[in-house]
Protein backbone atom coordinates (compact mmCIF):
# COMPACT_ATOMS: atom_id res chain seq x y z
CA UNK A 1 0.00 0.00 0.00
CA UNK A 2 1.48 3.70 -0.73
CA UNK A 3 2.44 5.21 2.95
CA UNK A 4 0.06 7.24 4.82
CA UNK A 5 2.75 10.00 4.37
CA UNK A 6 2.49 9.97 0.63
CA UNK A 7 -1.11 9.75 -0.09
CA UNK A 8 -1.46 13.40 2.41
CA UNK A 9 1.30 14.75 -0.24
CA UNK A 10 -0.48 13.64 -3.40
CA UNK A 11 -3.73 15.01 -2.38
CA UNK A 12 -2.22 18.15 -0.93
CA UNK A 13 -0.34 18.12 -4.31
CA UNK A 14 -4.17 18.06 -5.84
CA UNK A 15 -5.47 20.73 -3.65
CA UNK A 16 -2.97 23.04 -5.10
CA UNK A 17 -3.77 22.30 -8.91
CA UNK A 18 -7.61 22.95 -7.99
CA UNK A 19 -6.53 26.07 -6.18
CA UNK A 20 -4.94 26.98 -9.60
CA UNK A 21 -8.19 25.94 -11.54
CA UNK A 22 -10.64 27.04 -9.06
CA UNK A 23 -8.83 30.67 -9.83
CA UNK A 24 -8.53 29.99 -13.77
CA UNK A 25 -5.20 30.69 -13.27
CA UNK A 26 -2.65 30.17 -16.32
CA UNK A 27 -0.60 26.93 -16.35
CA UNK A 28 2.27 27.85 -13.75
CA UNK A 29 4.80 25.38 -15.31
CA UNK A 30 6.46 22.14 -14.63
CA UNK A 31 6.33 22.61 -11.08
CA UNK A 32 2.58 21.95 -10.41
CA UNK A 33 3.59 18.30 -11.71
CA UNK A 34 1.36 18.70 -15.13
CA UNK A 35 2.48 20.06 -18.56
CA UNK A 36 1.29 22.15 -20.29
CA UNK A 37 -1.22 19.71 -22.84
CA UNK A 38 -2.40 18.15 -19.29
CA UNK A 39 -3.11 21.13 -17.15
CA UNK A 40 -5.21 22.27 -20.65
CA UNK A 41 -6.83 18.61 -20.64
CA UNK A 42 -8.48 19.42 -17.38
CA UNK A 43 -9.46 23.31 -18.20
CA UNK A 44 -11.17 21.72 -21.30
CA UNK A 45 -13.06 19.06 -18.57
CA UNK A 46 -13.97 22.07 -17.07
CA UNK A 47 -15.47 24.59 -19.55
CA UNK A 48 -17.46 21.19 -21.39
CA UNK A 49 -19.29 20.66 -17.86
CA UNK A 50 -22.19 22.92 -18.90
CA UNK A 51 -22.78 20.97 -21.95
CA UNK A 52 -23.49 17.72 -19.98
CA UNK A 53 -25.45 18.62 -17.08
CA UNK A 54 -26.90 22.91 -17.82
CA UNK A 55 -26.45 22.88 -13.49
CA UNK A 56 -22.37 22.50 -13.66
CA UNK A 57 -21.94 26.50 -14.84
CA UNK A 58 -17.86 27.32 -15.33
CA UNK A 59 -18.95 29.95 -12.07
CA UNK A 60 -20.30 26.55 -10.23
CA UNK A 61 -17.26 24.31 -10.82
CA UNK A 62 -14.67 26.34 -9.98
CA UNK A 63 -15.97 27.85 -7.08
CA UNK A 64 -16.23 24.06 -5.85
CA UNK A 65 -12.82 23.76 -6.73
CA UNK A 66 -11.65 26.33 -5.01
CA UNK A 67 -13.57 25.42 -1.99
CA UNK A 68 -11.64 21.50 -1.98
CA UNK A 69 -8.54 23.45 -2.88
CA UNK A 70 -8.98 24.69 0.99
CA UNK A 71 -10.01 21.53 2.22
CA UNK A 72 -7.07 19.41 1.16
CA UNK A 73 -4.10 22.26 2.23
CA UNK A 74 -1.70 19.99 4.21
CA UNK A 75 -2.44 21.59 7.55
CA UNK A 76 -5.98 21.02 7.54
CA UNK A 77 -5.33 17.34 6.21
CA UNK A 78 -3.21 16.77 9.24
CA UNK A 79 -5.78 18.34 11.83
CA UNK A 80 -8.11 16.02 10.60
CA UNK A 81 -6.20 13.08 10.59
CA UNK A 82 -4.73 13.73 14.13
CA UNK A 83 -8.50 12.91 15.15
CA UNK A 84 -7.92 9.53 14.38
CA UNK A 85 -4.40 9.09 15.51
CA UNK A 86 -4.01 5.23 16.92
CA UNK A 87 -6.23 4.24 14.48
CA UNK A 88 -4.09 3.68 11.46
CA UNK A 89 -1.99 0.95 11.02
CA UNK A 90 -0.11 1.70 8.56
CA UNK A 91 2.93 -1.25 7.10
CA UNK A 92 5.58 1.93 6.99
CA UNK A 93 5.65 1.68 11.48
CA UNK A 94 3.89 -1.46 12.00
CA UNK A 95 4.14 -4.59 10.78
CA UNK A 96 0.69 -5.96 11.45
CA UNK A 97 -0.64 -6.01 7.65
CA UNK A 98 -3.46 -3.75 7.13
CA UNK A 99 -6.98 -5.38 5.40
CA UNK A 100 -7.10 -3.59 2.53
CA UNK A 101 -10.95 -3.62 1.40
CA UNK A 102 -12.56 -2.70 -2.17
CA UNK A 103 -14.97 -0.18 -1.11
CA UNK A 104 -17.69 0.92 -3.63
CA UNK A 105 -18.96 4.33 -4.04
CA UNK A 106 -22.18 5.35 -5.53
CA UNK A 107 -22.14 8.92 -6.24
CA UNK A 108 -24.53 12.14 -6.72
CA UNK A 109 -24.70 14.46 -9.50
CA UNK A 110 -26.29 16.86 -7.57
CA UNK A 111 -23.35 19.36 -7.53
CA UNK A 112 -20.21 19.55 -9.10
CA UNK A 113 -17.82 16.54 -7.68
CA UNK A 114 -20.13 16.22 -4.64
CA UNK A 115 -18.63 12.48 -4.42
CA UNK A 116 -14.59 13.59 -3.54
CA UNK A 117 -14.87 13.51 -0.05
CA UNK A 118 -15.74 10.06 -0.11
CA UNK A 119 -12.84 9.01 -2.33
CA UNK A 120 -10.67 11.27 -0.49
CA UNK A 121 -11.23 8.87 3.10
CA UNK A 122 -11.52 6.07 1.06
CA UNK A 123 -8.02 6.31 -0.52
CA UNK A 124 -6.60 8.00 2.78
CA UNK A 125 -7.54 5.51 4.84
CA UNK A 126 -5.35 2.91 2.54
CA UNK A 127 -8.73 0.67 0.91
CA UNK A 128 -9.14 0.84 -2.49
CA UNK A 129 -12.35 2.62 -4.13
CA UNK A 130 -14.82 1.21 -7.08
CA UNK A 131 -16.49 4.17 -8.53
CA UNK A 132 -20.21 4.15 -9.71
CA UNK A 133 -20.29 8.02 -11.18
CA UNK A 134 -23.71 9.64 -11.49
CA UNK A 135 -24.54 9.97 -15.19
CA UNK A 136 -25.45 13.93 -14.22
CA UNK A 137 -21.47 13.96 -13.09
CA UNK A 138 -20.68 15.58 -16.98
CA UNK A 139 -17.22 14.09 -16.78
CA UNK A 140 -15.43 15.48 -13.74
CA UNK A 141 -14.61 12.73 -11.74
CA UNK A 142 -12.91 11.17 -14.27
CA UNK A 143 -11.20 14.30 -15.26
CA UNK A 144 -10.25 14.68 -11.52
CA UNK A 145 -9.07 11.19 -11.66
CA UNK A 146 -6.82 11.65 -14.36
CA UNK A 147 -4.95 14.45 -12.85
CA UNK A 148 -4.63 12.03 -9.93
CA UNK A 149 -2.94 9.00 -12.53
CA UNK A 150 -0.56 12.12 -13.45
CA UNK A 151 0.67 13.24 -9.91
CA UNK A 152 0.38 9.99 -8.21
CA UNK A 153 -0.43 6.79 -10.26
CA UNK A 154 0.45 4.84 -7.33
CA UNK A 155 -2.09 6.35 -5.45
CA UNK A 156 -4.38 6.12 -8.72
CA UNK A 157 -4.10 2.59 -8.95
CA UNK A 158 -6.11 1.90 -5.94
CA UNK A 159 -9.23 3.23 -8.02
CA UNK A 160 -11.40 1.90 -10.67
CA UNK A 161 -14.19 3.22 -12.33
CA UNK A 162 -17.37 0.99 -13.21
CA UNK A 163 -19.28 1.23 -16.45
CA UNK A 164 -22.18 -0.62 -15.48
CA UNK A 165 -23.02 -2.48 -12.53
CA UNK A 166 -20.46 -2.02 -8.96
CA UNK A 167 -19.51 -5.36 -8.93
CA UNK A 168 -17.95 -7.42 -6.11
CA UNK A 169 -16.93 -5.06 -3.56
CA UNK A 170 -16.60 -5.55 0.54
CA UNK A 171 -18.42 -2.64 2.06
CA UNK A 172 -20.51 0.19 0.04
CA UNK A 173 -21.40 4.09 0.22
CA UNK A 174 -24.13 5.30 -1.58
CA UNK A 175 -25.80 8.55 -2.14
CA UNK A 176 -29.25 9.03 -3.30
CA UNK A 177 -32.75 10.16 -2.93
CA UNK A 178 -35.11 8.38 -0.36
CA UNK A 179 -36.28 6.43 -3.11
CA UNK A 180 -32.72 4.99 -4.26
CA UNK A 181 -31.66 4.46 -0.40
CA UNK A 182 -34.43 1.99 -0.22
CA UNK A 183 -33.25 -0.01 -3.16
CA UNK A 184 -29.38 0.10 -2.25
CA UNK A 185 -30.37 -0.65 1.96
CA UNK A 186 -32.34 -4.12 -0.02
CA UNK A 187 -29.34 -4.20 -2.86
CA UNK A 188 -26.58 -4.15 -0.53
CA UNK A 189 -27.84 -5.35 3.01
CA UNK A 190 -25.37 -8.14 3.53
CA UNK A 191 -22.44 -5.56 3.52
CA UNK A 192 -20.98 -2.67 5.48
CA UNK A 193 -22.53 0.46 4.06
CA UNK A 194 -23.65 3.92 4.32
CA UNK A 195 -26.66 4.62 2.60
CA UNK A 196 -27.26 8.47 2.45
CA UNK A 197 -31.10 9.89 1.89
CA UNK A 198 -32.16 13.70 0.82
CA UNK A 199 -31.89 15.99 3.35
CA UNK A 200 -31.83 19.81 3.21
CA UNK A 201 -30.39 22.65 5.57
CA UNK A 202 -32.19 25.55 7.21
CA UNK A 203 -31.31 28.99 8.63
CA UNK A 204 -32.39 30.15 12.13
CA UNK A 205 -32.41 33.83 12.01
CA UNK A 206 -32.80 36.09 15.29
CA UNK A 207 -33.27 39.30 14.04
CA UNK A 208 -29.96 41.01 15.28
CA UNK A 209 -28.32 40.13 11.79
CA UNK A 210 -26.04 42.92 9.91
CA UNK A 211 -26.53 43.33 6.26
CA UNK A 212 -23.17 41.77 5.75
CA UNK A 213 -24.44 38.17 7.26
CA UNK A 214 -27.85 38.73 5.32
CA UNK A 215 -25.63 39.18 2.04
CA UNK A 216 -24.00 36.48 3.06
CA UNK A 217 -27.37 34.14 3.87
CA UNK A 218 -27.46 34.44 -0.46
CA UNK A 219 -24.54 32.07 -0.84
CA UNK A 220 -25.76 29.28 1.40
CA UNK A 221 -29.56 29.93 -0.37
CA UNK A 222 -28.45 29.91 -4.04
CA UNK A 223 -24.69 28.29 -4.47
CA UNK A 224 -25.43 25.39 -6.84
CA UNK A 225 -28.77 27.10 -7.62
CA UNK A 226 -29.68 25.39 -4.83
CA UNK A 227 -29.30 22.11 -5.72
CA UNK A 228 -26.89 20.91 -2.56
CA UNK A 229 -27.96 19.30 0.21
CA UNK A 230 -26.44 22.08 2.08
CA UNK A 231 -28.13 24.69 0.79
CA UNK A 232 -30.70 26.51 2.78
CA UNK A 233 -34.21 25.72 1.40
CA UNK A 234 -36.12 26.68 4.62
CA UNK A 235 -35.76 30.62 6.88
CA UNK A 236 -37.13 30.55 10.57
CA UNK A 237 -37.42 34.30 11.00
CA UNK A 238 -38.64 36.20 14.21
CA UNK A 239 -42.55 37.24 14.36
CA UNK A 240 -42.29 40.65 13.07
CA UNK A 241 -38.95 40.34 10.88
CA UNK A 242 -39.11 42.42 7.80
CA UNK A 243 -38.19 39.93 4.78
CA UNK A 244 -37.78 43.12 3.14
CA UNK A 245 -34.24 43.21 4.39
CA UNK A 246 -33.58 39.85 2.96
CA UNK A 247 -34.39 40.78 -0.26
CA UNK A 248 -32.36 44.03 -0.34
CA UNK A 249 -29.36 41.38 0.57
CA UNK A 250 -29.70 38.60 -1.73
CA UNK A 251 -30.43 40.94 -4.94
CA UNK A 252 -26.99 40.65 -6.26
CA UNK A 253 -28.13 36.82 -6.89
CA UNK A 254 -30.41 38.18 -9.14
CA UNK A 255 -28.27 36.75 -11.92
CA UNK A 256 -29.43 33.39 -11.65
CA UNK A 257 -32.51 34.40 -12.97
CA UNK A 258 -31.00 34.24 -16.52
CA UNK A 259 -30.32 30.52 -16.19
CA UNK A 260 -32.62 28.80 -17.82
CA UNK A 261 -33.21 25.72 -15.84
CA UNK A 262 -33.35 27.80 -13.04
CA UNK A 263 -36.04 30.38 -14.49
CA UNK A 264 -38.35 27.27 -15.62
CA UNK A 265 -38.15 26.33 -11.99
CA UNK A 266 -39.36 29.48 -11.01
CA UNK A 267 -42.02 30.37 -13.61
CA UNK A 268 -43.48 26.97 -12.89
CA UNK A 269 -44.00 27.47 -9.51
CA UNK A 270 -45.11 31.00 -9.52
CA UNK A 271 -47.72 29.71 -11.97
CA UNK A 272 -49.04 26.76 -10.00
CA UNK A 273 -48.97 28.30 -6.75
CA UNK A 274 -51.05 31.62 -8.60
CA UNK A 275 -53.30 29.49 -9.48
CA UNK A 276 -54.04 28.09 -5.94
CA UNK A 277 -54.17 31.42 -4.64
CA UNK A 278 -51.49 30.96 -2.62
CA UNK A 279 -49.66 34.11 -1.03
CA UNK A 280 -46.62 34.86 -2.18
CA UNK A 281 -43.78 37.08 -2.07
CA UNK A 282 -41.32 37.56 -5.21
CA UNK A 283 -38.19 39.26 -6.68
CA UNK A 284 -38.16 38.50 -10.55
CA UNK A 285 -35.70 35.55 -9.34
CA UNK A 286 -36.87 33.29 -6.10
CA UNK A 287 -40.23 33.38 -4.76
CA UNK A 288 -41.13 33.37 -0.73
CA UNK A 289 -43.66 31.54 0.78
CA UNK A 290 -45.03 30.66 4.21
CA UNK A 291 -44.58 27.23 4.60
CA UNK A 292 -44.56 25.26 7.39
CA UNK A 293 -42.01 22.19 5.25
CA UNK A 294 -38.22 22.05 5.57
CA UNK A 295 -38.13 21.35 1.44
CA UNK A 296 -38.66 23.85 -0.76
CA UNK A 297 -38.83 23.89 -4.74
CA UNK A 298 -36.30 24.97 -7.06
CA UNK A 299 -36.85 28.86 -7.61
CA UNK A 300 -38.42 29.33 -4.21
CA UNK A 301 -37.60 29.43 -0.47
CA UNK A 302 -39.97 28.58 1.94
CA UNK A 303 -40.21 30.92 5.42
CA UNK A 304 -41.47 30.30 8.80
CA UNK A 305 -42.09 33.22 11.75
CA UNK A 306 -41.48 32.14 15.05
CA UNK A 307 -42.58 33.90 18.73
CA UNK A 308 -39.91 31.07 20.56
CA UNK A 309 -36.36 30.20 19.11
CA UNK A 310 -35.53 27.80 21.88
CA UNK A 311 -39.21 25.76 20.16
CA UNK A 312 -37.71 25.97 17.13
CA UNK A 313 -34.24 24.63 17.89
CA UNK A 314 -36.42 21.96 19.53
CA UNK A 315 -38.27 21.29 16.67
CA UNK A 316 -35.02 20.71 14.21
CA UNK A 317 -33.68 18.59 17.00
CA UNK A 318 -36.46 16.29 16.84
CA UNK A 319 -36.41 16.28 12.87
CA UNK A 320 -32.41 16.41 12.63
CA UNK A 321 -32.55 12.87 10.33
CA UNK A 322 -33.90 15.40 7.48
CA UNK A 323 -31.47 18.12 8.40
CA UNK A 324 -27.53 18.65 6.47
CA UNK A 325 -26.78 21.95 8.36
CA UNK A 326 -28.55 24.39 10.15
CA UNK A 327 -27.06 28.19 9.36
CA UNK A 328 -27.20 30.95 12.11
CA UNK A 329 -26.09 32.80 15.28
CA UNK A 330 -24.56 29.84 17.41
CA UNK A 331 -24.58 26.94 14.26
CA UNK A 332 -22.92 27.28 11.02
CA UNK A 333 -21.78 31.16 10.15
CA UNK A 334 -24.02 32.82 7.45
CA UNK A 335 -22.12 32.41 4.02
CA UNK A 336 -20.33 29.06 5.12
CA UNK A 337 -22.87 26.09 4.53
CA UNK A 338 -21.16 25.49 1.34
CA UNK A 339 -17.72 25.48 2.55
CA UNK A 340 -17.41 22.13 4.61
CA UNK A 341 -14.75 21.05 6.54
CA UNK A 342 -13.18 18.00 6.44
CA UNK A 343 -14.61 17.03 9.45
CA UNK A 344 -18.41 18.27 8.04
CA UNK A 345 -19.32 14.55 7.32
CA UNK A 346 -22.18 14.20 5.30
CA UNK A 347 -25.55 13.17 7.06
CA UNK A 348 -23.25 13.17 10.44
CA UNK A 349 -21.62 9.94 9.78
CA UNK A 350 -18.00 9.78 10.75
CA UNK A 351 -16.90 8.43 7.47
CA UNK A 352 -13.05 7.78 8.31
CA UNK A 353 -14.16 5.65 11.49
CA UNK A 354 -16.75 3.67 9.37
CA UNK A 355 -13.79 3.20 6.53
CA UNK A 356 -11.12 2.60 9.00
CA UNK A 357 -13.16 -0.04 11.02
CA UNK A 358 -13.39 -2.16 7.68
Amino acid sequence: TVPLEERIGSFAQLGRLFGLFGSNAPWPGHPCGLNELEFGAFQEAILRAPNRNAWFTEESVRHMLRSLSAMLEPAALNTWLSGYEGLFVDQTTDNRPRTTRIVGLITAGNIPMVGFHDLLCVLISGHRARLKVSSDDAGLTVAVLELLRLIAPDLFSHVTVADQKLGEVDAVIATGSNNTARYFEHYFGHLPRIIRKNRTSVAVLDGSESEDELAALGEDLFRYFGLGCRNVSKLFIPQDFDLDRIFKAIYPWERIGNHNKWANNYEYHKAIWLMDRVPLLENGFVLFREDPALHSPLGSIYYERYVDRSAVEASLAAQAELIQCIVGHGHVPFGFAQNPGLQDYADGVDTMRFLIGL
